[in-house]
């Protein structure tokens, strides 16, 4: 085994749990849990989103130093240019995730402490269209990396 090929392991590992993540939520969770009044789902959805999103912030790390660190092996200037790519559409990720971290989930999680289930819905209605934007961001970086493009 090569430090390649541990990199290319953990960088792996986080985006199956970030992308994997993303789409239990949005086709498994997301169905389910439209049939629960929202006294019930939105503190399901608290804490679903609590667990999952404490795994987004590792699985981010890991994907950005593994990352790095294979940008680095090769260098900047000979990396392909799907790498880039990837970089770009990674960062747009990272943004959104940052962004419904300090928005709508906050929101969210308040909004269930107040048994508030009107702004609670509103603030999920904001993580879930962020969520599809970055499942459909997220599935367009593996197109990149798996479709001949990344080498």
């Amino acid at each position: 085994m090569t430090l390649h090929h541990l990199m290319l392991f953990l960088h792996l590992v986080g985006v199956v749990v970030w992308v994997g993540g993303m789409a239990f939520a949005w086709g498994c969770l997301r169905p389910a849990a439209t049939q629960l009044p929202p006294a019930q789902r939105l503190p399901l959805w608290s804490g679903v989103l609590s667990r999952f999103f404490g795994l987004v912030w590792i699985a981010i790390a890991l994907i950005l130093l593994s990352g790095i660190a294979m940008l680095l092996e090769v260098g900047m200037g000979q990396a392909p240019k799907a790498w880039h790519l990837m970089a770009l559409t990674g960062a747009v990720m990272i943004a959104i995730f940052v962004s419904i971290w300090f928005g709508p989930w906050r929101a969210l999680r308040s909004a269930v402490g107040r048994e508030d289930w009107a702004q609670g819905a509103v603030a999920m209605n904001r993580i879930r269209s962020r969520v599809a934007f970055n499942l459909g961001l997220g599935l367009l970086t593996i197109a990149l990396a798996t479709l001949g493009l990344g080498y």
